[in-house]
């Protein structure tokens, strides 16, 4: 059966993304937008505005023209918001690099999106630069002024000369982030303005659900590469006018003493980091009484650790649940104590269908039975960028996104998310393909065949584990040392065992399943 939001439907504008931003930005101009944490450099919403528009005017004056894809290759920054919006105000496409890339990660990105430009910083320099060189990048800015790269600060020239650019919320694409997808290697996930726009109205529509305010001070610590940092976080409180404090990486104390200096109300958090709120020593030491919401997303939270973290901190913890490919978010609790679900992912956004299928028969299921979840809805991605192959087995011809999980939906319409069909890691909300381990794994002279599977951890979720067939010696810390060097920290192998076959079906697939139930019971989860 089909399954309908329980909230009513809402107004979807069709405004491109930086005119849906615009249009309520004279309410709270002289509102700080924008504050670096570390430093306390900030922007009001009017200095961000024309920051903005001077960024697109400049980037026109360079030959960038609508469609053409800009990549940025950056930490969380109050200027990381100024280039996102510029590139999208001037009707090009963000095409958000992960920060912990490795120089062949990235140029591998640029090179699938076409990026003509990289906007970086002095710390990743050398990989920009390196891709850029391989894959040919026009020009590579840094907001600090790196040695060998225009400064950021050229961009912001005053420039009265703006163009009108045209956009069709419907097709025009604004950004670019890279997904694994259901299965193999990195995708880009094409949405359009109106896929974004849409979301946010939706994550506003829903009952229950109490949208940020210029009063609101939100905690930029998820990184805006990512999907759930650049919507969720990004995007979704600018709308709004609240004002948010960036953090370049994540620290714990730092985090903690953020809240307390900037009175921080709101953050979106990934269940790593909650895990760690409800245990770490020096949240005693702070206070962090002005916290009133915290959402998780980006991996299942669990009903004790979602509980327990509520009451150490004195606030609500909700949780939503969502995909790249669906701009993210599809389900969210309310923000009412009444009707939260500890555990849950939550109820369906306005506008957004469920349906939970047999994974063999495809066939609908009913309360309570557990099948593969699909979502349809405004907010699902055009396809795969230069993949319609995969466009196809992802989305299917009524529009049915297949997201590879499975779950169920109680009584009460909550979307509860327990495994998935698909086989990417989720190492702390960030997704590991094995395939690309796999292929790394194979290019060692002492290795025969290999596999890699999510091992259960207690902190990170996930961590990637190999299984090794050997041709000769070596050790597990020098297999783990050789991908470490290859790959970004978060991809690096953390658990290596030998063995003298891998299981494989008649054709050839590696029977990953066989090894992660195998892991399971030996792990006791």
């Amino acid at each position: 059966m089909i399954r309908k939001s329980l909230s009513a439907d809402v107004d979807i504008p069709m405004l491109s993304l930086p005119d849906f931003l615009f249009r309520h930005s004279a309410e709270f101009v002289d509102r700080t937008a924008l504050v670096d944490g570390p430093s306390g450099r900030s922007y009001t919403y009017g200095e961000f505005e024309e920051h903005v528009r001077n960024f697109a005017a400049n980037l026109a004056l360079r030959g960038f023209s609508k469609g053409e894809a800009f990549a940025i290759y950056s930490p969380n920054l109050p200027e990381y918001a100024i280039a996102f919006f510029g590139v999208a105000l001037a009707g090009g496409v963000v095409t958000t690099v992960n920060s912990l890339y490795t120089a062949d990660e990235l140029a591998r990105q640029i090179t699938d999106a076409s990026a003509r430009y990289i906007l970086t910083i002095d710390l990743f320099k050398e990989n920009a630069l390196n891709a850029a060189a391989s894959c040919g990048v026009q020009e590579v800015f840094s907001f600090d002024n790196a040695v060998g790269t225009t400064a950021f600060a050229e961009l912001l020239t005053p420039n009265a000369n703006r163009p009108l650019i045209t956009v069709d919320p419907l097709h025009d694409l604004l950004v670019l982030p890279y997904s694994s997808g259901t299965t193999g290697m990195s995708k880009g996930v094409m949405l359009t303005h109106h896929n974004v726009v849409a979301n946010i109205s939706q994550i506003h529509g829903l009952d229950g659900y109490r949208a940020t305010t210029p009063d609101d001070v939100v905690i930029g610590v998820l990184p805006f590469f990512h999907i759930y940092g650049m919507v969720v976080i990004m995007i979704t409180a600018m709308v709004t006018g609240s004002k948010i404090v960036t953090m370049p990486r994540f620290d714990m104390e730092q985090f903690l003493g953020f809240i307390q200096q900037y009175k921080v109300t709101r953050a979106a958090l990934v269940p790593p980091i909650i895990i760690g709120l409800t245990k770490h020593p020096a949240v005693d030491q702070y206070d962090v009484s002005s916290l009133e919401y915290v959402n998780s997303g980006a991996a299942p939270l669990g009903e004790d650790a979602s509980t327990a973290c509520s009451e150490r901190l004195g606030c609500l913890i909700t949780q939503g649940y969502g995909l790249t490919e669906t701009s993210p978010v599809t389900h969210s609790n309310p923000y009412e104590p009444s009707k939260i679900k500890h555990g849950a992912a939550g109820l369906a956004l306005p506008g957004t269908e469920t349906r939970i299928v047999d994974v063999d028969t495809g066939e609908s299921l009913g309360v309570n039975e557990k099948g593969e979840v699909l979502i349809r809805g405004p907010q699902v991605m055009k396809g795969y960028l230069n993949n319609p192959q995969a466009t196809r087995e992802t989305i299917d011809a009524e529009g049915w996104l297949h997201t590879g999980d499975i779950g169920y939906v109680d009584e009460d319409e909550y979307l509860f998310v327990i495994d998935r069909l698909k086989e990417l890691i989720k190492y702390k909300g960030f997704q590991v393909a094995p395939a690309e381990l796999e292929a790394v794994l194979l290019t060692h002279q002492c290795i025969a065949d290999a596999a890699v599977i999510p091992s259960p951890d207690a902190d990170a979720g996930e961590i990637p584990k190999a299984f090794v067939v050997l041709k000769r010696e070596v050790s597990a810390q020098q297999i783990m040392a050789y991908v470490t060097e290859r790959v970004a920290p978060y991809k690096k192998i953390r658990r290596v065992e030998f063995c003298d076959e891998i299981p494989k079906s008649l054709s050839g697939k590696i029977l990953r399943r066989v090894l992660v139930e195998q892991e399971r019971e030996a792990r006791g989860w």
